[in-house]
């Protein structure tokens, strides 16, 4: 009985820890309903490696993937946090940026910005090393500077 019961806590904390892991793949639905998709390299570490993101025509709420239009392959320095659709640099058109936090003790940000327009990915900055809890589209601006 005691390692039956010891065998289904063990099962419970396992599946506790894994529900905690970030996700590797992030997807964002832009306002003209294209999507983005970011995912970690599969077999990396979580703390180093590379990402892709790509660009979907989007368009059919039953297959939103069927048309690819454009990716790239990049480097990343930590986990993949979290994919924002923001205008950056003030110009009215909206950017895509792309934030890692990076692993170990500081938690700091680093963050990649592309263009979407023109059903095109195009890479256009990156910011490194920001406070874990920095405002990205003033680092933007301030590394526009």
């Amino acid at each position: 009985m005691q390692k039956k019961l010891l065998g289904i806590l063990t099962y419970a904390f396992i599946s506790m820890a894994y529900a905690e892991i970030p996700s590797r793949s992030i997807q964002l639905q832009l306002p003209n309903q294209q999507q983005i998709v970011v995912n970690e390299g599969e077999l990396e570490p979580r703390s180093i490696g590379s990402y892709a993101i790509r660009l979907y025509a989007g368009g059919s709420s039953e297959f939103p993937f069927d048309v690819f239009l454009s990716g790239q392959i990049q480097p990343r320095d930590g986990s993949l946090a979290r994919v924002i659709n923001a205008d950056i640099n003030g110009d009215g058109i909206d950017e895509v940026m792309v934030v890692f936090r990076s692993a170990g003790s500081g938690g700091y940000l680093s963050a990649d910005a592309f263009s979407w327009q023109n059903n095109q990915l195009q890479w256009l900055a990156a910011v490194k090393d920001l406070a874990p809890n920095a405002e990205l589209i003033q680092a933007f601006a301030q590394h526009k500077k």
